[in-house]
């Protein structure tokens, strides 16, 4: 059984709130790169950058990224962008839901062969379950679910898109 958490409207004004904070936290920048992980993270980036471009002069990049996350440690991160770092950078990895930490914990390992000038992460939901040392800057919703529970964000479908409890 699947329970709406969060309609498209309540989504999307979580996402237009992230957006207000990156540019809080960033508004001296000239540039922001947005590397969404593949699939709902790259989506949630592709928004995030179109509310950027409304609200700020900075400068996004988009990037996806790419790797198994069944198995990441023996998967290569690529990207399907073609994604320029340079030192000085600020990043914001983008993903859907922050669970055990794990994704995340392994996406960082294209990142740390540059100096960056920060390196960020956004999620549409915290479900807090971690067994990984990562955290989230920016976070949508935070929602209390037990192991057994799945979150789905859905940002592509066109008529289901929202968040939902499984």
């Amino acid at each position: 059984m699947r329970q709406q958490i969060l309609s498209i409207e309540q989504t999307r004004q979580k996402i237009r709130r992230i957006a207000y904070e990156i540019y809080e936290r960033n508004f001296e920048e000239e540039e922001i790169v947005l590397a969404g992980i593949a699939g709902q993270g790259y989506e949630f980036a592709r928004l995030l950058a179109k509310e950027l471009q409304d609200i700020s002069p900075i400068k996004t990049s988009l990037a996806e990224m790419l790797f198994d996350k069944e198995k990441p440690h023996k998967s290569e991160i690529t990207f399907r962008n073609e994604l320029v770092l340079t030192d000085g950078k600020v990043v914001i990895m983008a993903d859907d839901v922050l669970n055990t930490g794990r994704t995340l914990a392994f996406a960082l390992q294209p990142f740390l062969q540059h100096r960056l000038k920060k390196l960020q992460v956004a999620v549409i939901v915290d479900r807090d379950h971690r067994n990984f040392p990562v955290s989230a800057d920016y976070v949508g919703y935070a929602l209390s679910t037990t192991f057994n529970e799945h979150v789905e964000v859905v940002l592509s479908r066109e008529g289901e898109e929202g968040v939902y409890l499984k």
